[in-house]
């Protein structure tokens, strides 16, 4: 509208322009309401969220992103769904579009590290890699020529450096580096945190000097629980440890996708994470995420949790009963499980879901990332130059990871189901009162490896991820927004008309070697 100044108040025509003027006040007032909306647009906060599609939504949801001067980000398949920046004052509006089933804040949640100090005065590290590959019997199954070759195990945590240990050729390749860090050259696909380069060596690390057939060596030789297994890193934590929801559902939405482009063979997932979250594991996206992955051959290992949460129950993803949750146990530095005792820090579940089975996870040594968040802030962690001590059922979880990758080396048709229910079926029971914290009892490759497949196939009640984003953080994100208080409530609404999909296209894979970083 073109408002026209230096009008004469003797002119002949002032009658029709006065007439004009008053029509297109009449206008500009009439305009005023969208007006202000459009300077409340204009002046809000933007924020970052996750849009979830109903099936037929279409672009109509993209396009009111863009009309609200925000920007589409990353869409994740897995979730129907897809990440946007947008004026905090348009989120009623985004809300409000057909078809659209949740708008939810975007936030932060953390892998979670426990480090203890190391006491060099000790004759022998309890916790060192050679103690925890004896104590679940990894040793016997390298005997027979079992080392984890041809089988990759994604790992989505805070990356990998090229430490010595995992440098042989071929050892680690990226995915994506869905982190905040992946626009930096210096950063990109590497441990800043330290968690990442510890649960790495722990799956698959393999010092050079150690060549086939003589992984059984001793404590100067450093070998993780599947050598010749490869590490698949996808980044989704930077420096600080923090990392979004949305990146953790888009790396495995990659994972599911990927799991056979471009020469991978992913058959195991590490999961060393876990949130609070409490709604019912058949709502939880999260879960839903891990479960997808589950029904499309891979094994889904997950760290029970830690007590950080003062609650007994398992983390989330680890409650969804289909995922094989790990709780952690201490060795005491022996090799026969009869001293073995659940730390009080593992979450030992709420009597319906529990623990599948325990694994070393006290004081275990593996390899540093130097420089790192943690190195750097933990420096009584250290046990040399190359070397560092972690504590928590996130270090289990990478033990039972290498684990699944012996086992499917060793029977490469085996589904998901099969190798859960062998580990828990030849887990060794520890003499404890606290029988739900164990689980089926302590991992034991040997009696594993020995014994035959069985018949298993779970019956659990599908997750439909249709429930809540801000449920599935718990308490561990920055800060409790309002746009999925109405998310349940909406999904028993909508339930009749969604169909959530498991529907995942393979694409080719950009495989990098990170070893010559």
């Amino acid at each position: 509208m073109k408002i026209a100044f230096g009008i004469s108040w003797n002119d002949s025509k002032k009658g029709q322009l006065l007439a004009a003027v008053g029509l297109s006040l009449g206008l500009l007032f009439a305009s005023l309401p969208a007006l202000g909306e459009s300077m409340a647009l204009a002046t809000s906060e933007m924020v970052d969220v996750i849009v979830r599609e109903l099936p037929g939504a279409g672009s109509a949801p993209e396009e009111m992103v863009e009309d609200l001067g925000g920007q589409v980000g990353r869409h994740i398949d897995l979730i129907d769904g897809f990440t946007a920046t947008v004026p905090k004052a348009g989120l009623p509006a985004l809300e409000s579009v057909r078809k659209v089933h949740s708008v939810t804040r975007d936030q932060r949640v953390h892998l979670l590290h426990e480090v203890e100090g190391y006491d060099a005065s000790l004759p022998t590290n309890a916790g060192s890699i050679f103690n925890t590959t004896n104590a679940v019997k990894a040793r016997d199954l390298w005997r027979e020529g079992i080392t984890g070759k041809g089988v990759d195990v994604a790992m989505i945590d805070s990356g990998v450096v090229p430490v010595q240990g995992l440098t042989v050729p071929g050892k680690v390749v990226n995915g994506p580096d869905l982190s905040f860090e992946a626009g930096s050259d210096d950063h990109r696909y590497l441990d800043t945190f330290g968690h990442g380069t510890h649960m790495a060596g722990i799956i698959a690390g393999r010092d050079a000097a150690v060549g086939a057939g003589k992984e059984n060596g001793d404590h100067d030789n450093f070998v993780g629980v599947a050598p010749d297994a490869r590490i698949v890193n996808v980044k989704v934590a930077s420096h600080n440890g923090a990392t979004d929801v949305s990146q953790v559902i888009a790396a495995i939405d990659w994972v599911v996708q990927h799991r056979n482009s471009g020469g991978l063979n992913i058959r195991v997932l590490n999961l060393s994470f876990g949130t609070d979250g409490t709604q019912h594991y058949t709502l939880d996206p999260l879960a839903y995420a891990a479960e997808v992955a589950w029904h499309k051959g891979i094994v889904v290992v997950v760290a029970a949790g830690n007590s950080q949460f003062g609650s007994p129950a398992l983390n989330n993803p680890a409650y969804d009963p289909y995922v094989l949750a790990v709780g952690a146990s201490d060795t005491k530095g022996t090799f026969d499980t009869n001293d073995d005792v659940v730390p009080d820090w593992s979450a030992r579940g709420d009597g319906l879901r529990n623990p599948d089975l325990v694994a070393p996870g006290k004081s275990v040594t593996s390899l540093r990332a130097p420089g790192s968040y943690i190195d750097q802030n933990h420096p009584e962690g250290r046990v040399n130059s190359r070397l560092f001590k972690g504590t928590g059922t996130s270090q289990a979880a990478a033990v039972v990871s290498g684990a699944a990758a012996l086992l499917l080396q060793q029977r490469p048709t085996a589904t998901p189901d099969q190798i859960k229910a062998l580990m828990k079926s030849t887990a060794s029971k520890m003499p404890v009162a606290d029988a739900q914290a164990q689980g089926s009892g302590v991992l034991n490759l040997k009696a594993a490896a020995k014994a035959p497949t069985p018949a298993a196939v779970q019956t659990w009640p599908r997750a439909t991820g249709l429930g809540s984003l801000e449920l599935a953080r718990g308490s561990g994100h920055l800060v409790m927004q309002g746009p999925d208080k109405a998310c349940l409530a909406k999904y028993e609404a909508d339930k009749a008309a969604a169909a959530a999909t498991e529907t995942v296209e393979d694409t080719t894979a950009t495989v990098e070697d990170a070893a010559t970083e």
